[in-house]
Formats: structure tokens, C-alpha cells, sequence
């Protein structure tokens, strides 16, 4: 289905990926204003004359890692055998689709699969909740029904396989495409609350009628829940209860209401869900008039774009008595999907910043090392690494022992250095002339021993202002850190970095970021080479993205650039059973012009490299969450914001209902899903 492009009033954006509507409800036009990070760190241009020659470092290009990865102590480290994937025996056979362009408003597969919602917004998790009625909705049922903007997902199976849970987060709300134009007063209160409702995360239980077979979700599962704005959370770690928490609200500074921006996240060995609080920023009017302000918002604000500030006190940060809101906010979330009852947990010792998500893996030592981005122009790569050690079992009480492990630890910042000489590096994005772009890097310790050692900064102040901290230990300065995750196999890390227009512009080319204007984002593997646990790695640039029929500068780990489906602006990351890397993308329409989608790559043999496109979502949407069962056929994602330029009475995109009129349980406007997709 093809809908005619409308013409909406513009919006001022930055030259990025996103349409003007994702930046100014996302991310609160972060690219118009100055950048968070005017910290003096070096780029990698600055560090690369530095680097050891290629020959006498640790030898980690394209292919030389290779030799590490199964070297125990001295390698990536070994996965726990309860957290990896065994390998696969069916697979997913697709023949790729054809890239879909942008004004396209169709689910598209590849040949001999089908597709179907899973859950859409506005869908009744309790049969107390009335049926959805798009032009009436209260906060009171939205609060018990399926929220907005899915993103994170999950679907964790029971022992049986026949029944389970669906995990997701909801990252933000879309008004326009939610609701008429109105100036009632009484009525933008109302939707204000609504907003709360949408936003957060949800536990749905799922059932089927066989290992195998799409799920279909449970209304009244015992297990379902919705975590909105309102939500009680414990704050822990080392900055729980620190006077930089405390509120008049919370005079102990230890019990938070609510989440925000839940973008994307991970499943622990134990069961539990972890969610990152990203663009938490833009909910809160606040004078960033501090240093400490500034590196998390460049700009004083007095309105947002929910309202909250009007009518809830905590998001009026000019005021004193809630000066210390936001600090409460820019974690790593944990939940225990198995217990609706249970308090959400806030980790204070993984550090606060835009968390894009966190995914957990298991050293040689039992520690739990978390992986993390933070999603913004020229922020860091972290690492955390727990002080207790994972107990491999699956009674209650070993969950609650697992569920303390993140709130003890050492947090580590990233700075890497690469190995060709800085002339080589010249923004066109041609190799170096070692024929990779790769190199060496430290973890950087910004709390050891639970102890900040960052000089002049506190325990609790490294753990409420971390993008300071590690300003102040020389972090390198990354495009826009997205979802980094662990093979499960292997124990290689992949980092998608999803775009920096400036790049080269208003910050130097480096050999991490080897392209001028990089607007298609690119794909790091890391390497560990003292343990998972360990301080040092080795790194390559395992995809320089973008379309090869009309961009120069794409690489895809030296497989023929003629042969793969053209892939921009990498934001989630996953793996299948067989190793395979799967890409979703965010920002395709707008940077070559084709809807974003799902992407399988070959990380081994002669297809290393060969990006593969599975599915193509609808026109306007993002693809999140990916979650990859290739042993049962089976792949689900969250459709993000289909039609988001569109507005109510004039819609771009009918995903996924596609009616004409409200009827029943469909909805002739867009609806954010999670959808499945099967062979059949």
C-alpha cells in the first residue's frame, strides 16, 4: 500500500537521520542545540600518531582476532553455558527482499513467510479494561492497556515452550497521531496522564498451541503488568540515598516514581529484564545553568512537549525542592517479569547517562560484565563489572541474590586508539593501508572497588554526573553509541554506532569513524583480550554502511559491496542460534530513501560481511527490538511509530489494522505493534 506524501507544516531539524517529529518527541531536538560534550578528549585522529605500528600491537584486524576468541583468560572470555546459544540445526532460509521505498506502507517479508501483530497499542491487558476506542481514551484505561512506541522486546518461553512472556519497553508518546487537535484545557490534562500511562514498559503473557507456532497474548495473564510513569522504583548502588537524589518527595532519595525514554535493553541469565533510560532530558523543564545540568541538556527549557511540568511538580526542575528530579532518572532499570508484584529496581553503580540499553554476559569468574552505549554525538562506550558472582540456578531466592549483582561493581569508560598513521585517515572512507580499520583499547576504571577514582569527584557524584567523570579520564568521543551486545557464541562484542553528520565537520575523521558527514552509520566488532572482565581489547570496523549503488565509502568486511542489501543508520543489534548478527535500523527513509528493516549478517566464512535484508517495516516506522528464534522459524520486532509525520485526519500510514474506519478492535489510524513472522 502506497499513501501519497502529505505536506505537513515543517519542523527545524539537524541534517541526521530522523524525521523532524522523532527529534523534537524523542530526543527534545537534541541536534539543534550545542553539544552535551565540549569536554577537551581526544579523537581518534588526535590519538592515532600515538598507536603502535599494526605489526608489533596485539595483531587484531579482520581476521587476526580470530585466534583469541577461544583463549580463555587470555581471550574473549568463555559464555556461561546457561546464557549461550546452542547451535542452531534449521536456521532461517530467506531469500532477501528487495530494499521498499519510503512512502511504501506496507509489513514486508521475504517469500513463504507471513507476518501478524502479536499485541498493538491500545490492546486490553485485563478484561476490566474496556475495549479501545481511539476517540475516547482515559488515562485510567491506558494504564491497563498496551502502551505506546514499543522498542526493547523480548519473548522468553516457559520450560513447556507453550506458553511465556513478552517484555517490551515504551519509549514515548506521538500526540498528533494519538489525538485531534484540541485547546480544551480540561481535556490536555486528561491527555497529559494519558501520556504517563502510554510510556514505560509491559510483561504480557503469551500462549500457543505448540513449540513452533506463532503466540497469540493473554488477557488476565497472571503475569501481566504495565510499568508506566507512576511506577514506584528503588534506587541502588552506591548514589542510593546521596544527597544529589533526594527531593521533597523523596526526602530519603531512595524510591523513584516512574521511568523514562525506555529505550532499548537485554535479558539477564536469570531471567530478569533490564531497560535503559535514554532520552530522559526532554521531560523535564530545568535551567541547565550547572556544568552538571549542561552535560546532560545544552539548553534551559521551561516547557516540554507532554505538559507534566503544568500540572506535576517533580518535572519542574526550575523549582528547588524538585532541582534534583532529573538526577533521578538516565538508568539502567531492572524487572522481574516472573512477579507483577515485585518493586523495579534503578541501578545507581552502572552510571547515568542516555542509556541506550544494557546486555549482560557472564566472565570466566562468574562476575557479570553489562555492556552500554550512550546515545548521543560524541559520548562513550561503557562497561560494567560486578562485584558478587552469578549463582546458576532457578529458585526464587538465587533470582533475588542475581538481582543485587548489578547494584555492586566497577564501571569502566572506553577510550581506543587506532593504528594507521593520520594522513590515512583522510574522510573518504578508503582503507588504510593495512587494509582494515582497527586497532587497540583500555577500559578506563571510573569506580574501582566501588570507589570512585576519578580525581575531585565523589563515589555518588561519578554515579549521578558519569558523562563528567568520564570527560575527566580522556574517554574517546564516539558517534552516537547505540545497542552493544555480546555474541553469545563467541564472546565478541558488536557496537552499532548509528550516524554523526558532523562528523568531519565540527569533530575530525578518526579511524573509528573514517567517513566525512557519516550520515549511514557503521558497525564495530570488539574483542576482548584479557577476559571479559578484563581492561584491554582489540577493535575492527566490521560494516561501514550505506547504499553501494550510490555511495563510495560502504564496507562490509570485505565481501563484495555489489552483492549485499543496502543497510543505514545500524541501532539494535541481536544474534541467532548460528552466530549470525541481525541489524535493525532507524533513519533509512531519510538518509537513502528505503524504509528501515531487519538484517541478517554472517559473521564467519566466505559470507562475513554479507548483509542480508529479512523484512521491510512500514513507511515512517522503526524497526526495534529484534529477537531472533531461528531454531523455531521464528523472528519478532517492535514496530516504532509507523506514519509519525502523518496526524490524526491525516494519516500517511494505517499499519497495521488497515481500515478506513474505527471498528471493533481496529483502528483506521497507526498503531505501534509487535509483530511475528513465520514460515508458512
Amino acid at each position: 500500500m502506497t499513501i501519497p506524501e502529505l505536506r505537513l507544516t515543517p519542523v527545524s531539524h539537524a541534517i541526521g537521520k530522523r524525521s523532524p517529529v522523532t527529534c523534537r518527541l524523542k530526543c527534545a531536538d537534541a541536534c539543534l542545540g550545542p553539544e552535551c560534550n565540549t569536554s577537551s578528549n581526544e579523537h581518534f585522529r588526535d590519538i592515532a600518531s600515538q598507536a603502535v605500528s599494526r605489526r608489533t600491537a596485539l595483531g587484531l584486524g579482520v581476521a587476526g582476532a580470530l585466534g583469541l576468541v577461544f583463549g580463555g583468560a587470555a581471550g574473549g572470555g568463555s559464555v556461561s553455558p546457561a546464557f549461550a546459544a546452542k547451535p542452531g540445526t534449521a536456521g532461517l532460509e530467506f531469500d532477501p527482499i528487495a530494499p521498499v521505498g519510503r512512502f511504501v506502507d506496507d509489513f514486508t517479508v521475504p517469500a513463504g513467510y507471513r507476518w501478524q501483530p502479536i499485541i498493538r497499542w491500545g490492546d486490553p491487558l485485563f478484561s476490566s479494561v474496556p475495549s479501545f476506542d481511539f476517540e475516547h481514551q482515559t488515562a485510567a484505561a491506558q494504564a491497563g492497556r498496551f502502551g505506546y512506541n514499543n522498542d526493547y522486546l523480548d519473548i522468553i518461553a516457559d520450560p513447556s515452550g507453550k506458553t511465556g512472556v513478552l517484555v517490551t519497553n515504551h519509549e514515548y508518546v506521538n500526540p498528533e497521531l494519538m489525538f485531534a487537535p484540541t485547546t480544551d484545557p480540561d481535556e490536555l490534562r486528561e491527555r497529559s496522564e494519558i501520556f504517563k500511562a502510554a510510556m514505560g514498559m509491559a510483561v504480557v503473557e503469551l500462549e500457543r498451541d505448540r513449540v513452533g507456532a506463532p503466540w497469540r497474548y493473554v488477557v488476565d495473564g497472571k503475569r501481566n503488568r504495565r510499568v508506566t510513569v507512576e511506577t514506584t522504583f528503588e534506587l541502588t548502588g552506591p548514589a542510593a540515598g546521596s544527597d544529589l537524589v533526594k527531593t521533597a518527595a523523596d526526602p530519603e532519595g531512595r524510591w523513584v516514581k516512574g521511568t523514562l525514554g525506555n529505550c532499548a535493553g537485554g535479558t539477564t541469565p536469570w531471567g530478569t529484564v533490564l531497560s535503559g533510560e535514554e532520552n530522559f532530558n526532554g521531560y523535564f523543564a530545568w535551567a541547565a545553568d550547572t556544568a552538571e545540568q549542561r552535560r546532560y541538556s545544552s539548553r534551559s527549557t521551561t516547557s516540554t512537549e507532554t505538559g507534566w511540568e503544568r500540572y506535576d511538580a517533580r518535572f519542574d526542575a526550575h523549582d528547588p525542592a524538585f532541582a534534583n528530579e532529573p538526577n533521578r532518572f538516565g538508568y539502567i532499570v531492572e524487572i522481574d517479569p516472573s512477579d507483577p508484584t515485585s518493586t523495579p529496581l534503578k541501578h545507581t553503580a552502572m552510571g547515568r547517562f542516555k542509556h541506550e540499553g544494557a546486555n549482560v554476559t557472564i566472565a570466566d569468574d562468574g562476575r557479570v560484565v553489562a555492556y552500554m552505549g550512550d546515545d548521543e554525538r560524541n559520548d562513550y562506550l561503557y562497561k560494567f563489572v560486578s562485584k558478587g558472582r552469578y549463582t546458576a540456578a532457578t529458585s526464587t531466592s538465587a533470582r533475588k541474590r542475581n538481582m543485587r549483582l548489578l547494584s555492586e561493581g566497577d564501571l569502566f569508560v572506553a577510550r581506543f586508539s587506532g593504528n594507521s598513521p593520520a594522513a590515512e585517515i583522510t574522510g573518504a572512507g578508503d582503507l588504510p593501508s593495512d587494509g582494515a580499520f582497527d586497532g587497540t583499547g583500555q577500559w578506563i576504571a571510573l569506580t574501582r572497588n566501588g570507589e570512585s577514582v576519578v580525581p575531585g569527584m565523589s563515589t555518588e557524584q561519578v554515579l549521578v554526573y558519569t558523562r563528567l567523570a568520564a570527560d575527566l579520564m580522556g574517554a574517546t568521543k564516539m558517534d552516537r553509541p547505540e545497542d552493544v551486545e555480546p555474541s553469545p557464541l563467541t564472546g565478541k562484542v558488536y557496537l552499532a554506532l548509528t550516524n554523526n553528520s558532523n562528523r568531519g565537520i565540527t569533530v575530525p575523521v578518526d579511524e573509528t569513524n573514517p567517513v566525512t558527514g557519516n550520515r549511514y552509520g557503521h558497525v564495530v566488532e570488539l574483542t576482548e583480550t584479557s577476559g571479559q572482565a578484563g581492561e584491554t581489547f582489540g577493535w575492527s570496523i566490521l560494516l561501514l554502511c550505506g547504499d553501494p549503488a550510490v555511495t563510495d565509502h560502504t564496507y562490509f568486511a570485505g565481501f563484495p559491496r555489489e552483492l549485499v542489501s543496502p543497510i543505514s543508520c545500524p541501532d539494535n543489534v541481536a544474534f541467532d542460534s548460528e552466530g549470525n548478527l541481525w541489524i535493525s535500523t532507524d533513519g533509512q527513509p531519510s538518509t537513502i530513501g528505503y524504509n528501515d528493516g531487519l538484517f541478517r549478517v554472517p559473521l564467519e566464512g566466505d559470507q562475513r560481511g554479507n548483509v542480508q535484508q529479512f523484512l521491510a517495516v512500514p513507511r515512517e516506522a522503526e524497526t526495534c527490538g529484534p529477537v531472533i528464534h531461528d531454531r523455531e522459524g521464528l523472528v519478532f520486532v517492535a514496530v516504532q511509530h509507523p506514519g509519525e509525520n502523518g496526524a490524526v485526519g491525516a494519516q500517511t500510514s494505517l499499519f497495521p489494522d488497515y481500515v478506513q474506519e474505527h471498528g471493533g478492535d481496529t483502528v483506521a489510524a497507526p498503531r505501534p505493534s509487535v509483530v511475528q513472522v513465520w514460515q508458512g
